[in-house]
This record gives structure tokens, sequence and C-alpha cells, in this order.
């Protein structure tokens, strides 16, 4: 029975794939929770120097860091989070629309647009579509590292202080629960004002050394503490549309053995009948 030998090869195939996928799902899940831990750990850091950042625009220094001070946009500068690796659903997917349709915005208006990609997914992606590119960060691992980050960076943040650049936007995944990951567009420079109700009295800090030199470090980690936030939360939800995507699979895999076993009892089913009908007919003839 030729039919019935394909299909069993068929089921043998399908329940291989499923125990990858199923493997796949295991693992992403372990890896989900250490994400999240991660990205629970470093909100509080990121929550509150944003508060303190968020203070300054009602502060009154002396002096004036070039990060709080807008001026008109000319240039447009984007940092895009997306994952080394794919199997995680539509996640790199939605951000890299998202960076596409503000991209297609700005072109309208005539800017000039740069990025830094952080993740081999938005590197790859935007390369093949000839973008201008200045930085890359990629391979960070499960565990990224602030080192590994600091170069890309910077990068920006000295093209928006030499004026390459009039404005910076970080993309990234927001992890929102286990099911659900949308695509954030924040803006990083210059620092958006809070939306916090003003102050009912005029105060100020106290810079030691002075405020040029406090500013310039504080401002610095600042956007630094974002992009990392993001990706650490970009992992997060890398992990989670995982281990969706490989659960999807899985089930996908058990309905098609369900469907091809009963295609092969019919045809073991059919082939049994045919069997005995020439069997009988046979015996009659004789």
């Amino acid at each position: 029975m030729a039919v019935g030998r394909d299909i069993l090869k068929k089921i043998k195939s399908i329940q291989n794939t499923q125990k990858i996928t199923r493997a796949m799902e295991m693992v992403a899940a372990s890896k989900m929770r250490r994400a999240q831990e991660r990205m629970s750990a470093a909100r509080p850091y990121a929550e509150k120097i944003h508060n303190v950042i968020g203070h300054l625009h009602h502060a009154h220094p002396e002096y004036k860091h070039p990060f709080v001070v807008e001026r008109e946009a000319k240039n447009v500068g984007i940092v895009l989070v997306t994952t080394d690796r794919g199997l995680c659903g539509g996640l790199n997917a939605n951000a890299m629309r998202t960076t596409l349709e503000a991209m297609r915005g700005w072109d309208e208006k005539g800017l000039g647009i740069s990025m830094s990609t952080i993740g081999a997914k938005g590197l790859g992606f935007f390369r093949r579509l000839g973008a201008n590119i200045l930085s890359e960060a990629t391979h960070l691992g499960d565990t990224p590292r602030f080192e590994d980050l600091i170069g890309a960076i910077k990068v920006m943040l000295d093209a928006y202080t030499n004026a390459d650049v009039d404005c910076l936007y970080i993309v990234y995944s927001r992890f929102v629960n286990t099911m659900t990951q949308r695509p954030a567009l924040q803006q990083l420079l210059p620092l958006p004002g809070t939306d916090e109700e003003e102050l009912k009295h005029h105060w100020d800090y106290i810079y030691e050394p002075d405020a040029e030199e406090v500013l310039e470090d504080l401002l610095r980690r600042y956007i630094e503490a974002l992009v990392y936030h993001a990706v650490v939360e970009n992992l997060a939800c890398e992990q989670s549309a995982r281990m969706v995507a490989m659960k999807s699979a899985s089930d996908n895999a058990g309905k098609l053995i369900d469907e091809f076993t009963l295609k092969y009892n019919k045809a073991r089913q059919a082939a049994i009948t045919q069997e005995i009908s020439e069997i009988v007919g046979g015996a009659g003839a004789v």
C-alpha cells in the first residue's frame, strides 16, 4: 500500500517537527520568566531617572544642555530595537512596520533620516532597503549587557550633539502581557516635557561641581537607561512571542497528525475492503 506508506512518512515527519516546537516552547517559557525578571529589575531605575529629568524641565539652571533645547527638525534619527533571531511571530514585523510608517511621514516632509539598529533582524531588513545606518549592535544574547549598547547609542548622541540629527526616536516592542506585545515609537531627544501638573512653587537643583558637567553626565545616562530598558523589554517580548508561536505550531502539528491519521485509516480500510472483494470475487469464479 504505497499511499499508506507515504502518509506514514508525513505523519512521522510532522511528529518530529512537533517535538522540536514543543521543546522550543518550553525553552522560551523558561527564558521568558528570566527576561521578565530583568525587565522588572531595570524598571525602578528607569522610572526614577525619568522623574529627575522631568523635574529639570521645571528647573532653571544657568546652563541649558543641548538635549533639552528644541530646534527646527531637518534630520531625524531613529533607534530600532529588534531581535537577533526569528520564530517569534509578528514581533519584528510590527516594529519594522511602525518604523517604515514613521519614516514615510518624515520623508514626505523632506527630512533626512539616519538609523541605529539593535538586533540582526532590523539591521538586515533596512540594510536591504538601503537606509542610512550609522551604528549597529547585534548578537546581544539572552542577557544583554549595558556595555554592548554604549557604542551604538554614543554614535547617535554624538550625531545629535553635532547637529547631524535634530531629533531622535526609538522604536521597540512594549511588553503588555504574555499574549500581547505592542510596537512603541518614543521620542528620546530633545527630551519631551512631563505630563505632570505645574509645580506650585519655584525651585531648582544645586549642582556640584557645576551644572554643565552634572547635566552632561546625567542626561547621557538617562538616554542610555531608556535604550537599555527598551532592549530588555523587547527581549521579554521576544520570548513571550516565541513561546506563543511555538505553542501554536505544536497545536497545528497535532491537528495535521490527526488529519493524516484519519486519512491513513481510510486508505488502509479501503485497501482491506478491496482485498476482501478480490478474494470473494475469486472464490465465486471458482
